[in-house]
């Protein structure tokens, strides 16, 4: 066999006889983890077969930037340099908070990496890695590219819009918390793209692509009326597509008010008329998205997922809703609703950016034409081995790491 007629992926090889007497009466346990075989196997022979068409897609990403300084809170310093204990837990950060109500108190943020961030960029490097070609567009620096995006920008033809925000992450074993500084983000208006890019460069740019990612909503203040403008005067005038993808990600609006989030939600609606839309939610998004629209709180459990998945892609309309709590994910779309467990990590090296892995896995799968089950393997894929690794992952990669988690 030549190399070009080697398969790209190499398949899982399993005994699957007697798989109905034995799922009958062995434990739960094992009944998932046949399942869970059964979606590595199915993921490594979709992609072996459809990763080839992947060089060929196109996706655009935008519209944030920040510069991310990941810190480690500090609990005891024992010496200069890294010689400290640090604050573990969210819950322990809260109580150290809490102790100083009336008071005072003095918490040091080690710093770990100081990198390129936002949800759009990190999402963008991830599709990029996996093979897809990118086109950025978004806040890397306003009259000059900010150094720490200079690479990137090249590697991705950007579209510079405006100074990028700064956050400072502050990670723990059991979550993170993120201070954002983003006044600079307030220049992007629609009236402010249509000055600096024009309408018909914009209108070329969308006709181009086949996924169109628009993220971090809850960080641009006048991102609603930014996609108002595309749908007004962009979209109406790009190539008709009815399969280009259409992917939001809400990025923790609990700061915004319920009005202006009820607002954007009805406007995502509105690009189905252009495309298929794909919403993604992390868990704790998915409550408040749930909550808003009427629904009671449920127990997380895998059907339980799948309920609120389907019941908010109904009430809003879309094709695709994705949930994706830490140690797995779900997603209903026209044609039911589906699950896959996660490769959960307990001690990650970096979880800033462990979400818009996800979404970077997920969208390059439904790209290429993956299945709902391989679609969320590959995407709590690609997650899990950027949370262990702090790199995003080639397709290649995740074919090692599908086989050997």
């Amino acid at each position: 066999m030549t190399s070009r007629e080697r398969p790209l992926f190499k398949k899982i090889a399993l005994d699957y006889s007697g798989k109905e007497f034995a799922t009958r009466f062995l434990s739960q346990s094992f009944k998932s983890n046949l399942i869970y075989m059964q979606h590595q196997q199915q993921t490594l022979e979709e992609l072996n077969r459809l990763a080839p068409s992947l060089a060929s897609k196109k996706a655009l990403v935008g519209i944030d930037g920040f510069v991310d300084k990941i810190v480690h809170p500090v609990a005891q310093r024992n010496g200069p340099g890294k010689d400290f204990t640090r604050i573990e837990t969210i819950t322990d950060f809260g109580a150290r908070i809490s102790s100083a109500a009336g008071k005072s108190a003095n918490l040091e943020l080690a710093p770990v990496v100081e990198k390129l961030g936002g949800n759009g960029p990190i999402m963008a490097n991830a599709q990029r890695s996996l093979g897809a070609q990118v086109r950025y567009i978004g806040a890397l620096g306003k009259g000059e590219i900010h150094p720490l995006f200079r690479e990137f920008a090249q590697r991705t033809e950007a579209i510079a819009l405006a100074d990028p925000g700064v956050t400072h992450a502050a990670e723990f074993k059991d979550g993170k918390i993120m201070f954002g500084s983003t006044g600079s983000l307030e220049t992007i208006t629609f009236p402010y793209l249509l000055e600096t890019i024009g309408l018909e460069a914009l209108v070329q740019l969308f006709s181009e692509q086949d996924a169109i990612s628009m993220v971090n909503w809850t960080m641009i203040p006048y991102l609603s009326e930014v996609f108002e403008g595309f749908l007004d005067q962009v979209l109406p005038a790009i190539k008709t597509n009815p399969e280009r993808l259409f992917f939001f990600d809400l990025a923790d609006p609990e700061k915004r008010s319920r009005e202006d989030l009820l607002r954007v939600l009805k406007i995502f609606n509105r690009f189905q008329d252009f495309g298929k839309v794909v919403l993604g939610l992390n868990y704790r998004e998915a409550e408040q998205v749930d909550t808003l629209l009427g629904f009671d709180p449920l127990p997380k459990s895998e059907e339980n997922l799948k309920i609120v998945a389907v019941r908010i892609r109904e009430a809003l309309a879309l094709d695709t809703v994705v949930v994706h709590p830490v140690e797995c994910a779900v997603c209903a779309n026209p044609d039911g609703a589906f699950f896959a467990e996660g490769p959960f990590c307990d001690n990650p090296k970096i979880t800033t950016g462990a979400g818009d892995h996800f979404n970077a896995g997920f969208l390059t799968a439904r790209l290429m034409g993956l299945s709902p089950e391989a679609a969320l393997t590959l995407a709590v894929a690609t997650s899990g081995f950027y949370v262990r690794n702090a790199v995003s992952p080639t397709l290649e990669n995740l074919n090692t790491f599908i086989q050997s988690w």
